[in-house]
């Protein structure tokens, strides 16, 4: 059975809004590695409708020789939407029904991980109905003060288990959990 893994950046406070205004002093080999780790385990990019509009309105346009974009734009995606009706990105598959079980349909098929990358909204909403496996934090050394935080709604107690640590160079926490 597949899993669906999240990976997000994160600073100290929480915050996971725009990571492209505040994430990249701290990127270096060691998260590159990491990032691209959890892709490779994947093969299918799970997103919400916001974050899928700003990377459909991005990638698609990239040089093809950039690994990321070549990867990006192959790979099946997944929008979980009850608005989006006509996505413009290749390969892209909206979601309309019973999320619960458009979900377990795809977890049930053969594949690697599917992959959730940034949409906080759809990650929490993933977290409360317990249908994410694994949730993966790169924690920047940032202190923001105001932004979207993953955690901004009363999700109650999710125990939760780490399975992996490490502290890059960079002093960023690269922290993996799954459910309790």
């Amino acid at each position: 059975m597949r899993r669906i893994v999240a990976g997000l950046f994160v600073s100290l406070d929480g915050v996971v809004e725009a990571p492209e205004t505040w994430h990249f002093p701290y990127l270096n080999d060691e998260m590159d590695q990491a990032v691209t780790a959890q892709m490779a385990a994947s093969d299918a990019l799970l997103l919400g409708r916001r974050t899928y509009e700003i990377f459909a309105a991005h990638w698609p346009h990239q040089d093809a020789a950039d690994p990321l974009a070549a990867t990006l734009n192959a790979v099946p995606k997944y929008v979980l939407s009850t608005t989006l009706t006509a996505p413009t990105w290749q390969h892209t598959t909206v979601l309309a029904g019973d999320p619960r079980q458009e979900l377990t349909r795809l977890k049930q098929q053969p594949g690697k991980d599917i992959g959730v990358s940034g949409s906080p909204s759809l990650v929490s909403w993933l977290l409360r109905e317990g249908l994410l496996d694994e949730l993966n934090l790169l924690v920047d050394p940032v202190m923001l003060g105001s932004g979207r935080r993953l955690f901004e709604d009363d999700a109650g107690p999710i125990p939760m288990t780490l399975t992996d640590s490490a502290t890059f160079s960079t002093g960023v926490l690269n922290l993996t959990y799954t459910r309790a």
